[in-house]
């Protein structure tokens, strides 16, 4: 997996770093300037690791010279109370950056964590796992990069990279058919596809020249009358109200990828530990 370019993380972090220190650690000031110590950094629960390139980052910005050594890799999967990797410097700037770097490690390895349990409950069927875009506003290539680590698949990174007609866009273009022959028009090389309610709404996506319907909040036996008749013919994504009690049900009817916005919007933050070592 790769993570998202050099310059966006370094942003993400200098955004961080700036909204915790400002001025100065008014607390990390009370060490003594020359003291160097080593942390060690501990994961109290299993989980998927994720966020090194930004914990890394977190470190090289801060004003000292900060060793790092990892002991396991972006997208291993980690035990309780496993060591993930010890830092070695001066002691006000490893405690300086500590909850910075740590946030980040703990909401995208809970991203990655999220992504893998999806991926784990429907194997076996064929079916592929999407993410959504209900991300941490700023976060967004951050939690798109943690979500294939957790070995989910993305689907639209924004609005810019592909076209998805929602029930508004049919409104104000006047029909699904519409909607769909304005998008060839204007962006024929982008994914098109077509949110749906009724199998009636699919047909007309389809016969339209779509390439796939999302199949919004359908029943598990409409989503099965859906692969009988079209799948083949378009893509088939099921969304709305599908959390991990219900996504292998849906899977199990044929379509052809599940979108699911927990695994970006309702994540449990991993809880991991940083602790000097003598």
């Amino acid at each position: 997996m790769r993570p998202p370019p050099q310059q966006v993380v370094e942003n993400d972090v200098s955004r961080a770093i700036d909204e915790d220190l400002k001025q100065g650690d008014c607390t990390a000031s009370l060490i003594p300037e020359n003291n160097s110590l080593q942390t060690r950094v501990t994961c109290r629960e299993k989980a998927i690791l994720c966020g090194r390139p930004w914990f890394d980052e977190v470190f090289r910005q801060l004003p000292a010279s900060i060793e790092i050594d990892w002991q396991a890799g972006d997208g291993a999967v980690v035990q309780t109370d496993q060591e993930i990797c010890r830092l070695r410097g001066p002691a006000r700037s490893i405690l300086s950056g500590e909850r910075t770097a740590l946030n980040f490690l703990q909401t995208l390895s809970g991203t990655a964590t999220m992504a893998r349990r999806y991926v784990e409950a429907i194997a076996g069927t064929g079916a592929i796992i999407l993410d959504t875009r209900k991300t941490i506003p700023g976060m967004r290539l951050a939690q798109k990069y943690a979500v294939r680590c957790g070995g989910a698949s993305n689907h639209r990174i924004g609005l810019f990279d592909a076209i998805l007609v929602k029930e508004n866009h049919i409104s104000a273009a006047g029909s699904i058919t519409a909607a769909v022959r304005e998008a060839g028009r204007l962006y024929p090389d982008l994914l098109l596809e077509v949110e749906v309610e009724t199998l009636e709404q699919l047909e007309e996506a389809c016969r339209a020249g779509a390439q796939r319907v999302l199949l919004d909040n359908f029943e598990l036996d409409s989503l099965r009358e859906a692969v009988t008749r079209f799948k083949g013919h378009i893509g088939l994504e099921a969304s709305g109200g599908i959390d991990l009690q219900t996504v292998r049900s849906v899977a199990e009817t044929g379509v052809d990828f599940i979108s699911a916005g927990e695994i970006t919007k309702s994540l449990h933050a991993v809880d991991f530990s940083m602790r000097f070592v003598s």
